[in-house]
């Protein structure tokens, strides 16, 4: 994760990017908040002007006027502060559901370099347990911690007006108040920080733990995780504990003040009083006033510890929106219609975070159009990444890789879109990935677009109908993450999801698992039909995938050992596919 050091302009830009769509809401509701301040304010003083008017003796209906002035204003306040509330809430989750979905969509277009580093439980801790943190922390911070400290400051304010050596006492009483504060903070935030980075760190195994729930049954690891999740725990417990012992003393801070205060208006009121300064009604607007911010002190205690964890939190957030993806977004080039043919001109690649071992090692080759080309090779041979580079989930270290039309013309790979290359590229991988949702979307990824009448006659085109036919419910049919549906019907349901896109090249890394007859037939049709007028790249399994492939690549450690048309390999006998087609596939890279 990036660490560079976060500021107030960071945190700045990300308030007025997400608070600037809702500035009429926001004017309004400072409006709001500084309206609720003020007639607090006003209040002690019709409390002061009472009682000095029931001193001097004056008449019933000056006090009646006073006391219903006190209570509309009263009333008015409490108005004002629950709008406040309604509003702030409505500007702070507005805010904070915008920058969660930009940031979700930023983590989805960071490439697999980020997403290698980062487990999923993590990732989903950040996204949404730090908004979320930062979400709460923005709805108190408008209408709890700002308007107390406008009020705090507006009672300083007037306690300098009731006579300037109170208010400079009980002012330099605060400002001390504030500078411990301060201090206390420094520290603090980073402790917060390093509890919400062992919480995402806790997320991310607990995801990888319950994802692997089988292996681990089934090998006996369950004693394994179990120590590493109460070590995780206790990591939190440890973090979490060294930041609420610092939090004790800004517990005390509200205390600690307001007592100093009262003793100060004591002393003074005494003072004053006696020097006929200060009326009973100037006396009581000093304890009143005192009073007035006891409360408030309070609020911003409890509400110190929320922004010290959205400090965190933030810091975090603006952290990964500072990290920027390894592959740029192309330079605008669509990629052509129909099927697309592909070079690799000495593509060389190892991973940035191993640069000692290339991972593909000068591949040159050129496969046209229409034509399908078998990927053999041991495991870690480089087939897996050969593909990805063509999705640009990587970029090559060295060499370029281009995709071609028909007309025989070439274009890098970085000048297309990434959108348009990635519509023009299906894949279909050994573990299909399926969602709670029903067969349609599954098929669509959620796009309305495509209707009923188009995913019929596509599966009616691979064959698929019988399958369809089984369901319970056609295409209504929900599929719990691919519980319901085998691993051969898996692949059947990727294999439509593909011909629906219409890709102009396919790549298939065939499952090595096996399936019944029934549906190995019905997956080897739909192959058939899937590849009729399309580019094909095969990570071949089987013998039976390899005698559909028009040429033959065999890799080893990184680099082309063997490439050619296929029956020509295969009437050679010195050639290492002759030797495949003698030994059996799987028996020697099964």
């Amino acid at each position: 994760m990036n660490t560079k050091k976060v500021g107030y302009r960071d945190y700045l830009n990300l308030l007025i990017t997400y608070l600037r769509p809702q500035a009429g809401r926001v004017f309004l509701l400072a409006v709001l908040l500084l309206g609720g301040i003020g007639l607090q304010l006003v209040n002690p003083q019709l409390v002061r002007r009472f009682l000095d008017t029931a001193e001097n003796g004056r008449s019933l209906t000056q006090l009646t006027q006073t006391a219903i002035l006190f209570i509309s204003i009263a009333i008015l306040a409490q108005i004002l502060q629950l709008l406040g509330t309604y509003l702030g809430e409505h500007i702070a989750w507005t805010a904070t559901n915008n920058l969660r979905a930009d940031l979700a969509l930023h983590c989805l277009r960071l490439n697999m370099s980020f997403h290698k580093t980062h487990k999923p439980g993590e990732l989903i801790e950040r996204v949404d347990g730090d908004i979320n943190s930062l979400s709460n922390f923005f709805s108190q911070l408008v209408i709890q911690l700002g308007t107390n400290l406008l009020l705090v400051i507006g009672v300083m304010g007037l306690l300098w007006l009731v006579d300037w050596r109170v208010g400079a006492t009980i002012s330099l009483l605060f400002l001390m108040g504030l500078f411990l504060l301060n201090r206390i903070n420094r520290h603090l935030v980073p402790r917060w920080q390093a509890v919400r980075q062992i919480q995402s760190d806790l997320f991310g195994y607990l995801e990888e733990w319950l994802s692997g729930t089988e292996e681990i049954q089934t090998n006996g690891a369950k004693a394994f995780i179990m120590r590493q999740l109460y070590n995780l725990l206790r990591q939190r417990w440890r973090r979490t504990q060294s930041a609420m012992y610092l939090n004790l003393l800004v517990m005390g801070l509200p205390i600690f003040i307001p007592t100093l205060a009262y003793v100060a208006a004591y002393l003074w009121g005494e003072v004053l009083f006696r020097s006929s300064v200060l009326t009973v009604g100037g006396i009581y607007l000093i304890f009143y006033y005192v009073d007035l911010v006891k409360s408030p002190l309070w609020v911003i205690q409890r509400q110190v510890q929320d922004l010290q964890q959205a400090a965190a939190s933030m810091n975090r957030i603006v952290a990964l929106l500072a990290e920027q993806p390894d592959v740029d977004e192309g330079q605008g080039e669509m990629v052509p219609s129909g099927p697309l043919a592909v070079q690799f001109d000495h593509v060389s690649f190892y991973y940035a975070d191993d640069k000692e071992t290339r991972v593909l090692e000068d591949i040159h080759f050129t496969l046209l159009p229409g034509r399908v080309l078998g990927l053999l090779g041991r495991t870690g041979s480089g087939k897996t990444t050969l593909t990805r580079l063509l999705f640009r989930f990587y970029d090559p270290t060295s060499g370029v890789i281009r995709l071609g039309d028909g007309n025989g013309r070439f274009t890098n790979l970085r000048h297309f879109t990434q959108s348009s290359l990635r519509q023009r590229i299906g894949m279909v991988t050994q573990e299909v990935e399926l969602f709670h949702a029903s067969v349609r979307d599954n098929l669509t990824l959620f796009d309305p677009t495509i209707d009923d009448q188009h995913i019929l006659a596509a599966l009616n085109e691979l064959g698929m109908t019988t399958w369809l036919a089984n369901l319970p419910d056609g295409l209504d049919t929900r599929l719990e993450a691919g519980h319901n549906l085998s691993a051969g019907e898996a692949q059947l349901l990727a294999l439509a999801r593909v011909f629906l896109a219409d890709p102009g090249l396919v790549i298939l890394d065939e499952a090595s698992s096996r399936l019944d007859p029934a549906t190995e037939a019905l997956i080897e049709r739909a192959i058939d039909r899937l590849l009729v007028g399309r580019t094909a790249i095969i990570i071949a399994h089987r013998l039976g995938t390899v005698q559909r492939a028009d040429e033959i690549m065999i890799l080893g450690d990184g680099r082309i050992l063997e490439y050619g048309d296929r029956l020509q390999l295969a009437t050679n006998p010195n050639s290492r596919f002759a030797q495949l087609l003698r030994t059996g596939l799987e028996t020697t890279y099964g």
